[in-house]
């Protein structure tokens, strides 16, 4: 077992064909005492580039987001991790926040940190949409806990307190809406999968009402009208995200006989 240094931090990032992203991710975290990067069988130059940031690279198969993350997480020594995607940034305000944190010794029932993050779509960050600030827990104590195996939107589990720090990161997750609707195959069945985890049954009032419901939420709701097209697109994609992962579902239970 690794022994854990109390001092210092780790990054463990999980890709899979990032080579557009992984070199100015692991360039926002070269302060970090430990770089793990822990890649899927990546096809392009994903593996290539880690080492050349001199990041600590390990290959294995897909087991899915959850274990991925808890394996980057057992190779640490640090007592402190930071999960990163690729697609995300650490602004130096961020990194002096955290160095801090960290410095001035977190009480002992303190299990971790929600950084707000900054969601840029198709070259704007997005203020409305309920897309910010998007707190997400990412630095966490070692051994506070794992995360869960759920397929899509892994949920870490910890024992302990957690707090907020007030500085962002930032997330250059839909560059184009190309990439926007490239995610969505993906995003969609996974989440179809995981929606029939807890029901058997899926309805037009459920496809069409999720649809419907979750633009208005978005546009109007959440603010979504406050960012111009732009919010009118990212509105309707997280509309069609919905009617899609629906649709998927009814059609999957319809292959099973129960549609």
């Amino acid at each position: 077992m690794n022994q854990i240094n109390h001092s210092k931090i780790a990054v463990v990032i999980i890709t899979k064909d990032e080579e557009n992203n992984i070199a100015a991710c692991l360039e926002s975290v070269q302060w970090a005492d430990e770089r793990i990067v822990v890649d899927a069988e990546s096809r392009d130059r994903t593996v290539e580039i880690a080492k050349q940031h001199a990041a600590q690279v390990h290959v294995r198969p897909w087991p899915g987001y959850g274990p991925q993350k808890n394996f980057g997480m057992e190779q640490a020594r640090a007592e402190w991790i930071l999960i990163v995607d690729a697609d995300e940034r650490i602004t130096p305000a961020l990194q002096e926040e955290i160095q801090a944190v960290i410095k001035a010794g977190p009480s002992p029932d303190l299990a971790g940190f929600e950084i707000p993050r900054r969601n840029y779509f198709y070259g704007r960050w997005i203020r409305g949409g309920g897309i910010y600030p998007d707190f997400q827990l990412r630095l966490i104590r070692r051994a506070a806990g794992r995360y869960d195996d759920t397929q899509l939107h892994e949920n870490l589990r910890l024992r302990g307190r957690i707090e907020r720090l007030r500085q962002p990161m930032e997330h250059y997750s839909m560059p184009t809406v190309r990439e926007h609707v490239r995610k969505l195959k993906r995003y969609t069945m996974l989440g179809a999968q995981e929606k029939l985890k807890t029901r058997s049954r899926v309805t037009a009032l459920d496809i069409a009402g999720h649809h419907f419901g979750t633009i208005l939420k978005t546009y109007v709701l959440r603010g979504g009208y406050r960012d111009g097209v732009h919010g009118v697109i990212v509105a309707l994609f997280a509309g069609m995200h919905t009617f899609v992962k629906y649709a998927k579902a009814w059609e999957m239970l319809r292959a099973k006989g129960k549609g």
